[in-house]
């Protein structure tokens, strides 16, 4: 929910808050690639500013004000004014607006009204001190209202005037009563904004089973629906447990490699094909796909005494059979090995005690040359 940190701007200034991380760093901070290349950052009207984890905006420059990136500054909001950082200008600004469709002269964009001052961070970093303790709350109201939901984040407005309830749930909630209740409590405008579990697992973050960040809490921001058409291409086990993450939803990572197994499978034979021997019909059981090979048993049921064949030598059966002629075997004996692994089994070959002997031996020596040096001693 809250993650520790800070932001800077490019003058020097630190700006300890809750969740927001430093420059450069924030899950939704953007590349400039232009940034070095004399004369490519052109000036633009048009900026992308950042707020909290997966929200941010572009907003109008109509003072012609020269902004930095990381420049904490405030924009118009409805009503009022917000506060985020700017994390993009010039040039770059008009692709990323092609990427999520939204026009340049667009009347929707809002407005830059000028860089926070003193009292605009200070009222900002209020307003954030409050949201978890706003977030506790608004749950157990919602509770003590029978609600079937649940809030797992709260973002207040920069001027301290709206807060962003975001909540999930299966069915739709008539919350109508709840906004009355908030507003009450909290003496702020209320906004519902509904997420799902995928964007509520990356608001709280947490470890994946990879032993790293959760990608939806560290630079992901827009999610691809997952199939389990995505783990059946990659000869992956159906299994429930492995294959969701914390969020209940099947892994985003099984999207990554797709698109590598399925141009591998391209020129791969029907997997269903029962392959005609002399021995009997041999069915298809598991496939290992960047090897090429397909492994085949004569019984349909049992994956026991399989038997691995090259992709070209299945489509050289494959058309003898369509010719109506039954190889004597799946593979000729001798023509597919194997690789085999290059090692030295060494297990065995050391005693586990051949570092107490040499204990021994230097305990002997110390107190031999103790009792030689006693000796002269005396």
């Amino acid at each position: 929910m809250a993650e520790s940190g800070h932001i800077c701007n490019n003058r020097g200034d630190v700006f300890e808050l809750p969740y927001r991380k430093s420059c450069g760093c924030s899950k939704l901070a953007t590349t400039d690639w232009l940034k070095n290349i004399p004369g490519a950052n052109q000036f633009n009207d048009i900026i992308e500013v950042r707020f909290k984890n997966t929200r941010k905006g572009f907003y109008r420059n109509v003072n012609n004000i020269r902004f930095r990136n990381g420049d904490v500054v405030a924009v118009e909001a409805s009503p009022g004014h917000d506060i985020g950082v700017i994390s993009l200008k010039g040039e770059l600004v008009l692709l990323q607006l092609l990427k999520y469709g939204i026009s340049r002269d667009s009347e929707e964009l809002k407005k830059v009204y000028r860089k926070a001052k003193p009292a605009d961070i200070d009222k900002w970093k209020d307003s954030i001190l409050l949201e978890h303790d706003t977030m506790i709350r608004s749950r157990q109201i919602a509770e003590d209202l029978d609600l079937d939901m649940k809030i797992g984040d709260v973002e207040y407005q920069g001027d301290k005037t709206k807060a962003i309830f975001y909540y999930i749930a299966d069915e739709r909630v008539d919350f109508r009563q709840l906004i009355r209740v908030l507003a009450d409590a909290f003496k702020v405008r209320i906004e519902m904004r509904q997420i799902g579990a995928r964007q509520e697992a990356g608001r709280i973050g947490g470890i994946g089973s990879c032993g790293r960040e959760l990608c939806c809490a560290s630079w992901m921001a827009n999610f691809v629906s997952v199939t389990t058409n995505a783990a059946r291409y990659q000869e992956v086990s159906l299994n429930p447990q492995k294959l969701a993450g914390q969020c209940g939803k099947l892994k985003c990572c099984l999207n990554y490699e797709l698109s590598s197994y399925l141009d591998a499978q391209k020129d791969f034979p029907d997997r269903n094909t029962v392959l005609e021997t002399l021995d009997g019909e041999a069915y298809h059981q598991k496939t290992d796909i960047y090897r090429k090979l397909y492994w085949y048993g004569h019984e349909k049921e049992n994956a026991s005494n399989l038997i691995p064949v090259p992709v070209e030598r299945v489509k050289e059966i494959i058309r003898l059979n369509k010719e109506g002629k039954k190889v004597k075997a799946l593979i000729d004996p001798g023509s597919f090995q194997e690789g085999k692994l290059d090692f030295q089994d060494d297990v065995g070959k050391n005693s586990l005690t051949r570092f107490d002997e040499n204990k021994s031996r230097t305990k002997k020596k110390k107190k031999k040359r103790y009792k030689k040096k006693s000796r002269d001693k005396s």
